[in-house]
């Protein structure tokens, strides 16, 4: 499309050989910027963009070739992504969405940290009971060492 202007606009200023290539540096800057391949500026869809990508002043985008820059502005309204309906209804429902999901995740934070203390409780408790086993255990061995001097009831009958 901007090609095809530009091409009926640069015929139409055969007269002025300077507009004519104002207007074919303006068009091919337009099409680079609208596939996406810019070679001298950022590549944003901006008039400064287009003048920096045709090598020209903005000034000659916003007063002498205003035709382009609306023609310009009128092919970048047509390929940006139709808006939602609802005075953005879909950002404020992914918000909405992003809040619950940020309160059901510290929810679950919160339940997890309440788990990781009732076990470490735990823990603490059974590391103090295997102390207490552990002490009476060497208790009863020392216990059964003091009384190794059980007598022998077998011999007594033989006697």
């Amino acid at each position: 499309m901007a090609q095809l202007v530009g091409t009926a606009l640069a015929a139409a200023h055969d007269a002025d050989p300077g507009d004519a290539a104002e207007v074919r540096a303006i068009t091919d800057a337009m099409m680079r910027l609208l596939i996406g391949a810019p070679l001298t500026s950022d590549g944003k869809l901006t008039v400064v963009s287009l003048a920096a990508e045709a090598g020209l002043r903005r000034n000659k985008l916003t007063h002498k070739h205003t035709g382009l820059k609306d023609l310009f502005y009128a092919l970048v309204k047509a390929r940006a992504p139709l808006p939602e309906t609802d005075s953005g209804r879909g950002a404020r429902d992914r918000a909405a969405k992003q809040q619950q999901d940020l309160t059901r995740v510290r929810a679950e934070r919160d339940d997890r940290r309440t788990q990781l203390q009732l076990m470490a409780r735990i823990a603490q408790v059974l590391e103090v009971e295997k102390h207490q086993l552990e002490e009476a255990n060497t208790s009863l061995r020392a216990q059964l060492a003091a009384h190794t001097a059980v007598p022998d009831l077998t011999r007594r009958r033989r006697t």
